[in-house]
């Protein structure tokens, strides 16, 4: 499965920008730009949150802001703004994000950084 999205604008949720979105199985793609064109992917396997965001005027127009928050380090949160469909994308996202990370048999951890003195440390090895 995959969708294909273009960035609208907030009057009338016409699809003018010159961004465009294209989310399958294994990456998420966005194209953005007219003269000087830039291209950024992120995997799926790195996206480890996705948020949905529908302000009041985009509600109005059917449209929805999804937010992507990875590991990747070029986009630590990717922003699909002023979309549609952007229910079942988030949905998507959330579903392929989970079964890439079981493909590739990848773990996410937290780094808590955890304040131990000394003493404390002696008192974990007793």
């Amino acid at each position: 499965m995959e969708f294909v999205e273009r960035k609208r604008t907030l009057f009338l949720g016409l699809p003018i920008c010159f961004t465009k979105y294209c989310i399958n199985e294994e990456k998420i793609n966005i194209k953005s730009g007219f003269l000087n064109i830039v291209e950024d992917d992120a995997y799926m396997y790195k996206i480890q949150d996705v948020r949905l965001k529908r302000k009041f005027f985009e509600r109005i127009l059917g449209m929805s802001t999804v937010v992507c928050y990875t590991g990747d380090v070029t986009h630590p949160e990717l922003v699909m703004e002023h979309i549609k469909n952007g229910e079942a994308i988030k949905d998507f996202i959330m579903s392929a994000s989970e079964q890439a990370r079981i493909k590739r048999r990848t773990l996410h951890t937290m780094d808590i950084n955890g304040n131990f003195d000394e003493d404390d440390d002696d008192k974990l090895q007793a």
